[in-house]
């Protein structure tokens, strides 16, 4: 179900703030004719804090029925640090709702036993597969192979969304003994393919809304086990990868976006504040294929 790549769509905004749901339309479409395959809704990427209520709801909207249309899996990200109100979170999910990535509890830092305790509660009650969201550099806690493997073994737990800052040695024992269904997405956009090449079904990458082709044909090599085309790919599409993360993300991508006509302003909302000029440019003269 995980297999490929799954695009973290930002949030396009109109010239006067709000939410542009035409433009979320035609990028959601787009990505998915670049061949991702699958979208996530309001991650950290959609600037999924800034949003109001109604404004979630028209997104997950729009990017429903656009995957239905082209039978791609939509995921919705879930984030919260008390199991009892991310419970209720995911038992609200619309129709046409595919899965529900999940942040480990934040802040808190509930251990890792908490953690268990936690996707399993969730896992009971959750009427969608699960992916956790491992990115112990936002959340402050820590999660070992173990945890994961163990969670993993759970039906409703599809797979982790594998964002630890680089390829660690838990990346590597995961990796080496998969529970079976269990599936590992590369989060940190700059090493997916080394992670691919350990063995991961794909990512969840918000620079694959640049170049998505070649994002997907990544995948497809490192599967294939070509690895010299995977190789150059890699080294390539990671230093597109540190362009867009120059600043804090999404402000390059939604410049460069922009820049390309994909989306009405590369506007963000505070605290963020929109790239610098010189930090898109830079981007552009990365990206071989922009918006492809």
């Amino acid at each position: 179900m995980l297999r490929g790549i799954h695009v973290p769509l930002v949030t396009p905004f109109a010239p006067s703030g709000e939410v542009a749901v035409d433009a979320v339309e035609k990028l959601a479409a787009h990505m998915l004719d670049q061949g991702a395959a699958g979208l996530v809704a309001l991650g950290t990427t959609g600037e999924v804090a800034a949003l109001d209520p109604g404004e979630r709801a028209r997104v997950i909207d729009t990017c429903a029925r656009v995957c239905a249309e082209r039978g791609a899996l939509l995921t919705v990200g879930v984030t919260g640090n008390d199991t009892r109100s991310t419970a209720q979170a995911l038992k609200s999910l619309p129709e046409g709702v595919g899965a529900a990535l999940v942040t480990v509890p934040y802040f808190l830092r509930p251990g890792e036993r908490g953690v268990i305790a936690h996707f399993e509660a969730l896992a009971e009650e959750t009427p969608v597969p699960l992916v956790i969201y491992h990115i112990p550099y936002r959340t402050g806690q820590a999660v070992g192979a173990a945890t994961l493997r163990r969670l993993g073994a759970h039906p409703m737990i599809a797979g982790v969304k594998y964002a630890a800052g680089g390829i660690d040695q838990d990346a590597v024992d995961l990796l080496g003994d998969l529970p079976e269904g269990f599936a590992v997405l590369g989060g940190d956009d700059a090493y997916i393919s080394p992670l691919l090449a350990l063995g991961a079904a794909g990512g969840i990458l918000a620079s694959a809304h640049l170049e998505t082709a070649s994002f997907v044909e990544l995948v497809d090599a490192w599967h294939a086990g070509d690895v010299a085309r995977a190789r150059a790919l890699g080294h390539r599409l990671a230093r597109l990868s540190a362009a867009l993360f120059a600043e804090p993300n999404p402000t390059v991508i939604k410049g460069v976006l922009h820049a390309h006509g994909l989306i009405p302003t590369p506007g963000v909302r505070l605290p963020l504040l929109p790239a610098g000029e010189e930090s898109v440019s830079q981007a552009r003269l990365v990206a071989v294929h922009p918006g492809q």
